[in-house]
């Protein structure tokens, strides 16, 4: 499969997020503020871009060989956990504003299915080592994509006058899954 293909499919067409529904959680949560957005993007992106590393070359050079397959999900899970904790640590001493700002996001990062999910996917689909990397880097830009859309949206809705039925949590998940059409538009653009 060409890079470019893989790239635009986890990017828009198999987003994450607004495709495969994998990462919710953070999707909702975080994306208030634009500024919070692009930093557990880029969370994302390296955690994801790590753990897909570690975790094909754990599968195909540990797993595959001792024909131990079966132990994929726990072993991604701890390799991700890993990851998230060394992240944290790195965030607190680099940009504690930031660190502040993720507060209790950042260790969800470990129980963010959009994390696993890639790391599987990728071993699914027998991507090799290249294209394992671009597919995680694109899946996390995607995820980062979908959670700035999102906030940029959320901070225009505190704009406008939203019926006070509506406000909070109903008018995010109908702008979610307004926005999760929207993505359908891209079905197509790829085989």
């Amino acid at each position: 499969m060409d890079i470019v293909n893989i790239i635009i499919l986890a990017l828009l067409v198999n987003n994450v997020v607004l495709a495969q529904f994998l990462g919710i959680c953070p999707f909702l949560g975080v994306s208030q503020r634009i500024s919070t957005s692009i930093g557990m993007g880029a969370a994302v992106v390296f955690v994801m871009t790590i753990a897909n590393l570690v975790t094909y070359l754990l599968f195909n050079f540990v797993l595959a060989s001792l024909q131990i397959q079966f132990m994929q999900t726990i072993t991604f899970i701890l390799v991700i956990a890993s990851l998230v904790q060394i992240v944290e640590i790195i965030l607190k001493k680099v940009s504690p504003p930031l660190y502040q700002a993720l507060g209790i996001y950042l260790p969800l990062i470990t129980t963010n299915c959009a994390v696993l999910g890639t790391a599987i996917l990728a071993i699914t689909k027998n991507y090799n080592l290249v294209h394992s990397l671009v597919y995680a880097v694109s899946t996390g830009l995607g995820f980062t994509l979908a959670l700035i859309l999102m906030a940029g949206l959320r901070e225009q809705l505190e704009l406008t006058g939203v019926p006070k039925s509506m406000k909070g949590f109903p008018i995010t998940l109908i702008t979610a899954g307004m926005l999760s059409l929207a993505f359908m538009g891209f079905a197509g653009l790829v085989k």
